[in-house]
C-alpha cells in the first residue's frame, strides 16, 4: 500500500499563496488517482481538487476553481496543490488521498468514498 505525507502548510495573510506537497512512498504514485480534501473545525471533510493518474484529467470544487491548481510529478512520486488568492475560509487541515481506481468522468473524482489511503494532514491558516 502507499504511504502519504503532506507538507507546505502554514500561516499566511489573505490574498497570499501556498504550495502544498504530498509525497508518496511504498508504491508508485502513477498507480493512483490523487485528491486533496480539507476539514475545517466543526465541519465535514470536503473535496478540494483531484487529478488522474497521468495528469490528463483534473477536477475542482467550485469554491477553489480558478484559485487552486493541482499537479503531479510521477517521477518524484509527489502531488502538489498550488493555492493562490487565499481567503480566511480556506483555513483547514488539508489532506491528500489516493484512489486505486482510474475514473474517466471528472466529477467522480470528488467522491471521498473512492479514496483508499490518506495522509495525516497539514494545517493551513489564513489570517484576514
Amino acid at each position: 500500500q502507499v504511504q502519504l505525507v503532506e507538507s507546505g502548510g502554514g500561516l499566511v495573510q489573505a490574498g497570499g499563496s501556498l504550495r502544498l506537497s504530498c509525497a508518496a512512498s511504498g508504491r508508485a504514485l502513477s498507480d493512483y488517482t490523487m485528491g486533496w480534501f480539507r476539514q475545517a473545525p466543526g465541519k465535514e471533510r470536503e473535496f478540494v481538487a483531484a487529478i488522474s493518474w497521468n495528469g490528463g484529467l483534473t477536477h475542482y470544487a467550485d469554491s477553489v476553481k480558478g484559485r487552486f491548481t493541482i499537479s503531479r510529478d510521477n517521477a518524484k512520486n509527489t502531488v502538489y496543490l498550488k493555492m493562490d488568492s487565499l481567503k480566511p475560509e480556506d483555513t483547514a487541515v488539508y489532506y491528500c488521498a489516493a484512489d486505486r481506481g482510474r475514473p474517466t468522468f471528472a466529477p467522480v473524482m470528488g467522491s471521498r468514498a473512492r479514496y483508499d489511503y490518506w495522509g495525516q494532514g497539514t494545517q493551513v491558516t489564513i489570517s484576514s
